[in-house]
């Protein structure tokens, strides 16, 4: 292998890893705005909202293992499944509730005029094809070299970042259901 060969390879390993930290940063945000919606705005998620977020955090959870045990395409078909996931399970709830009637309107606020069921299939997607394009145009990416380590630590802080937000969600569900089946009313344990 040639100097330039492994330059070309390197080139392409880092910006595997700039374009899935971009990926996670921005699943972040979204599961952020999701929290302030539901602690600031007071709006409860309902039950295939929280398994939308769920798949999200999936496909982060696909991406920290990028970072943790390298590339692998297993690693990058974990995320494109939950992927598939929020798409089918926003789908659903985006079809079920398409025509406004009483006790199924949509859950929550709009933002630009729409319902985070719709904008959770905008978002699957954006992922799936932001997958496709990945893998269209970096094609299986192999790591030649250690990453640099401030991408790493910037991965590492993005991941727990994640995971901290993942463990709220998880309180805030069990605050939420106990361990019943969820509902939109209020915070069970908080009756």
């Amino acid at each position: 292998m040639t100097g330039g060969d492994n330059s070309g390879a390197n080139l392409s390993a880092r910006l595997d890893d700039l374009f899935l930290l971009a990926m996670m940063g921005t699943i972040a945000a979204i599961l952020t705005a999701a929290m302030v919606f539901q602690y600031h705005g007071s709006e409860i998620p309902c039950p295939l909202c929280l398994l939308q977020r769920v798949a999200m955090f999936g496909v982060c959870f696909g991406i920290i293992l990028h970072f943790r045990q390298g590339t692998s395409m297993r690693n990058t078909g974990l995320s494109m499944l939950f992927a598939m996931f929020l798409l089918i399970v926003a789908a659903r709830q985006t079809l079920l509730d398409i025509y406004p009637r009483p006790g199924h309107a949509y859950v929550g606020s709009a933002v630009f005029g729409l319902h985070m069921p719709v904008w959770s299939v905008i978002i699957a997607l954006a992922i799936l094809l932001a997958f496709t394009l990945r893998l269209a145009c970096l094609g299986e990416v192999r790591q030649s070299a250690p990453r640099p380590a401030v991408l790493q630590r910037c991965a590492d802080v993005l991941g727990l970042y994640v995971i901290a937000l993942c463990a709220t969600n998880l309180i805030s569900v069990i605050l939420q259901c106990g361990l019943d089946a969820c509902h939109t009313t209020g915070y069970r344990l908080w009756h």
